[in-house]
């Protein structure tokens, strides 16, 4: 390493630290026992989206009453027909393999009492399937995984490392790239936060594991970290991207003005038998889906929706009080403790629900192996469109998806990383000319405007006007944004707000060109014209 050229090099640069990123980091640093293997995150070791996964992560567990048919069959319903068939089922039959590593480095999954797993439903799954931790299944995940990384010698393990740009010939020759034009990643610059400088991260092979955007919405369950970076960062390379319009709101997150991020009331909880209740009491999911509380993520997010707007009521209730509360405070420990701390105790009382954004179905497109548009770029979990999720995730295919795509590019590397050369003529970063930005309060501003515009006009449901005004007040934004940034010393927040907009501009414009409703995208314009 040469520190004072700020140059550093890596066999194998892995941009986030939650599954996807952390098991590929493992596999290949076990295979490639030369390599060295850097992991950057922008914050703590484990804060990433997969802390924060309650539920769990699905698979074909008990072939006695499941099959990969019926995993495969839920999957391709729930993303209303823009699946990739070949994916899913790619996925799904790799599944029991992926969770059997997960379990061999020391992940806890809950047992019965006779010592199977327990399996769990959840909305959209005709078994049960999701294995789980209590309801801090990502937690449990997460803290198996750093484990292993931690005795890993290979393995270098950045905390407080912020990617800013991924580094492609755009960088090299100076000159613009299109978007039709072969590029090749070369690394990426990377803000040492606790050094306040910017590093060159020289690499052969780039895994973008960087997440999803929840923070574009006023209310989601995403942590702070979820800004879009990794989209952003691809789409500013030329990286192919799609399907970003499938934005899943989840339907159940605990009402309480105030609290951000919104905490999750866990889909499987509805898999224990809870019941959605109005305002006032009624049930209402029989007259949306046949399925009633087990529908798709999607359209119980929509009925709540719907609710909600003909009562003008702030949320609807979660009843669990018929269900046995031994069992469920086992199950669900911290949403049983969670809900006391404000006064609803789940035996007598209903808990407040309203839907929050949660999750991003589209992203940078990969293949099977998990390789970008960009080559020596791949990437793997929420920051993807894979083809898996189609038009809305099937509830607890996330975490799968992630393990899943990370293992494709470790085997897709087994057979070429011998080939790729380390790349050369990568220019430092260039900050001449910035001076310390003095107006941290515009930054404020600007991401609080990008939440509002987002909340209110490109939500659960959208309209033609809507996303208009969403267009007109986001280009305004950049525009701000991308002067304060040109000139300004460079800061977390200042490139996460520059990604935020990205990625909120993006969605906007893959609503505009959508045609159809499917799944997690619906503009009531549309049904008018069906009409």
């Amino acid at each position: 390493m040469n520190a004072e050229k700020k140059i550093y090099t890596t066999d194998f640069l892995v941009i986030g630290s939650g599954i996807a990123g952390l098991s590929f980091a493992l596999k290949t640093a076990n295979h490639f026992k030369d390599a060295s293997i850097t992991i950057i995150t922008k914050n703590e070791k484990n804060e990433c989206n997969t802390k924060y996964a309650q539920g769990g992560i699905s698979t074909v567990w008990d072939t006695t009453v499941d099959s990969f048919e019926q995993h495969i069959e839920d999957t391709l319903i729930a993303g209303d027909g823009l699946c990739d068939k070949e994916i899913v089922k790619m996925v799904v039959e790799a599944a029991p393999n992926r969770l059997q590593e997960l379990i061999n480095w020391g992940t806890n999954f809950d047992k019965t009492q006779n010592g199977n797993y327990s399996l769990g439903r959840e909305g959209g799954h005709s078994q049960d399937r999701i294995l789980h931790h209590k309801d801090i299944t990502g937690a449990e995940i997460e803290r198996a995984l750093i484990e292993q990384v931690e005795k890993t010698k290979n393995i270098t393990f950045l905390t407080y490392h912020y990617a800013i740009d991924l580094i492609t010939e755009h960088q090299v020759t100076k000159k613009q790239i299109t978007r039709k034009e072969k590029t090749t990643c070369f690394g990426a610059y990377v803000l040492d936060q606790q050094k306040n400088s910017v590093k060159t991260f020289v690499a052969k092979v780039t895994m973008l594991a960087s997440g999803g955007n929840g923070q574009v919405y006023s209310t989601t369950t995403n942590p702070v970290i979820a800004t879009g970076d990794g989209i952003a960062m691809a789409y500013r390379a030329k990286a192919e991207i799609s399907d970003v319009e499938f934005i899943q709101f989840h339907p159940t997150a605990l009402y309480n003005p105030g609290e951000y991020p919104a905490f999750l009331i866990s889909e499987a909880v509805r898999g224990e038998g809870a019941i959605l209740r109005d305002f006032e009491g009624n049930r209402f999911m029989h007259n949306y889906d046949k399925r009633e509380e087990l529908a798709s993520r999607d359209i119980v997010a929509r009925a709540i929706d719907n609710e909600l707007k003909k009562s003008g009521a702030p949320h609807v209730y979660l009843d669990c009080t018929h269900i046995n509360f031994g069992a469920f405070k086992k199950h669900f420990p911290n949403i049983t403790e969670k809900c006391l701390s404000l006064g609803i105790d789940v035996k007598k009382d209903f808990i407040p629900v309203s839907p929050a954004q949660h999750y991003i179905c589209g992203g940078v497109n990969i293949n099977k192996k998990a390789k970008t548009s960009i080559k020596n770029l791949y990437a793997s979990g929420e920051v993807t469109k894979s083809g898996l999720h189609g038009a809305n995730r099937l509830a607890s295919n996330s975490l799968l998806e992630g393990i899943v795509f990370s293992h494709n590019a470790f085997d897709n590397l087994c057979k070429r990383f011998h080939k790729i050369k380390m790349p050369n003529n990568v220019p430092e970063w260039n900050d001449s000319g910035v001076v310390k930005n003095m107006e941290n309060i515009l930054i404020t501003h600007d991401r609080n405007e990008v939440k509002t515009i987002m909340s209110n006009y490109v939500g659960i449901v959208r309209s033609n006007e809507r996303l208009l005004r969403a267009e007109k007040r986001l280009l305004n934004l950049y525009e701000d944004n991308k002067r304060l940034y040109d000139h300004s010393e460079l800061s977390v927040d200042l490139c996460e707000l520059r990604n935020l907009i990205t990625t909120a501009y993006l969605i906007t414009q893959f609503s505009k060109n959508r045609k159809e409703n499917k799944g997690g995208f619906y503009n009531a314009d549309l049904i008018k014209k069906e009409l």
